[in-house]
């Protein structure tokens, strides 16, 4: 009966979205968009490179587990410092595994958070990600966020957003907050 159901539900065409810049909201946005398609039925994968904390959006997608599955390919945050062997070893092997789950076509939409800005600090190469999205079956929606985008990452999308910061408030020394930042 859930099989027939999610096929019903079933996107006809799926598309590449990139969601970057230097502004806030990339992963929220990303994250606003797997709850809509959970609430539609659609089944989500959201792979989050880099991060590795539990962060709060993780807390409230685990009790969207229905629908949402959530799985970090990351040690930590490094940005400050440079990624070790180790951080690249996750990454590579999380894309491997993205791969396999986005062809099992079991999801409809794929949320590949920090993908971006995995690939700026060396990670992932920009062919492995280009090679990931001409792989995309039809009817899977893929989304990618972080930081920086190469252009070959945002010629080959569908759908670009740049967040750019105008003004934020940590500027003027305020911490990130508990259910708003973090």
């Amino acid at each position: 009966m859930n099989e027939k159901k999610n096929k019903k539900h079933r996107l006809e065409k799926g598309y590449v979205q990139v969601y970057y810049g230097d502004g806030k909201g990339k992963t929220t946005a990303a994250i606003g968009l797997a709850v809509r398609a959970a609430g539609c039925d659609l089944n989500v994968f959201i792979a989050q490179f880099i991060k590795g904390l539990q962060y709060s959006e993780i807390k409230c997608l685990k009790k969207l587990n229905q629908n949402i599955t959530l799985k970090q390919y990351g040690r930590g945050c490094f940005i400050k410092n440079k990624p070790t062997e180790d951080d690249i070893a996750t990454a590579k092997k999380g894309l491997s595994e993205i791969k396999e789950i986005m062809l099992s076509e079991k999801y409809d939409v794929i949320i590949l958070d920090e993908i971006t800005i995995a690939e700026y600090f060396g990670l992932l190469d920009t062919n492995e990600i280009l090679e990931l999205i001409r792989l995309k079956p039809q009817n899977v929606e893929l989304i990618l966020t972080g930081r920086k985008a190469s252009e070959q990452i945002i010629e080959a999308a569908d759908l670009v957003t740049e967040m750019k910061e105008i003004k934020h408030y940590y500027r003027s020394g305020v911490l990130a907050r508990k259910g708003i930042e973090k």
